[in-house]
C-alpha cells in the first residue's frame, strides 16, 4: 500500500485519486482489467472504499468518462470564448479541440467509450453525452448558419459521427492530427454553409 493511498483523504480527493488510477489501469492494462477490486488494490484502499465511490463497474466507467469529458468540454468552451466570430474560425476551434482530446487523453478514450456499450446504464449515459455535445455544437454554430434548428441539429449529429470516424483514423496512425482537424473543419464549413 502506498503512503499517499493509505492516508485518509477527503471524499472528493479520494474520488479524483481513484479516477486517476482507473485511467492509468485502462492505459496500461485495458478496460477489461478495470474492476473495482483491482482499482482498490492499485490505490491501496479497501474494496468497500471503491464500491462506496462508484457502486458498480458501470458506475466507475461512467465516472471516468465523465471526468475526462468535463475537462475536454471546459477546454473547448474556453477556446470558443477566445475565437473570432466566424464559421470558419469556430469550425477550426471545434475540430482542433476534438482531435486534441483524443491525442491528449490517448487511446484509452476510445477504449472507455467502447466499454460504455456494455449495459443499459452505460448506453443511456453515452446517449446523454452525445446529446450534450450536439447541443453544444448547435449553440456554437447557430449564429453562422441559416439552417433551421432541426436541420442544424441533424447536421451536428453528423459532424460528431464524422469527427468520431476521423479521430479513429488518427488514433490508428493513418492521418496526422493537424490533417484530421482540418478535414473535420472543412466538413463542418461545407455542411453548415447555406
Amino acid at each position: 500500500m502506498s503512503e499517499t493511498s493509505s492516508k485518509k483523504l477527503p471524499k472528493a480527493q479520494r474520488r479524483d485519486q481513484l479516477l486517476d488510477i482507473a485511467q492509468t489501469i485502462v492505459r496500461e492494462e485495458g478496460t477489461d482489467a478495470l474492476t473495482l477490486g483491482h482499482l482498490a488494490e492499485r490505490a491501496g484502499v479497501s474494496k468497500p472504499v471503491a464500491y462506496e465511490h462508484f457502486k458498480t463497474r458501470s458506475g466507475l466507467l461512467i465516472a471516468l468518462y465523465a471526468q475526462i469529458d468535463a475537462r475536454q468540454v471546459k477546454v473547448l468552451q474556453e477556446a470558443l470564448e477566445r475565437t473570432r466570430r466566424r464559421l470558419e474560425d469556430v469550425a477550426r476551434v471545434v475540430s482542433r479541440a476534438y482531435m486534441n482530446c483524443y491525442t491528449s487523453v490517448g487511446p484509452e478514450w476510445h477504449a472507455i467509450s467502447a466499454a460504455l456499450k456494455g449495459d443499459e446504464e452505460m448506453e443511456a449515459f453515452q446517449q446523454e453525452l452525445l446529446d450534450s455535445y450536439v447541443a453544444l455544437y448547435c449553440e456554437a454554430f447557430a449564429p453562422y448558419t441559416n439552417l433551421s434548428k432541426e436541420e442544424l441539429h441533424l447536421r451536428c449529429v453528423g459532424i460528431i459521427g464524422a469527427a468520431e470516424a476521423i479521430s479513429r483514423e488518427m488514433i490508428r496512425g493513418r492521418v496526422e492530427e493537424a490533417k484530421a482537424a482540418s478535414t473535420l473543419a472543412a466538413l463542418i464549413i461545407r455542411g453548415l454553409s447555406t
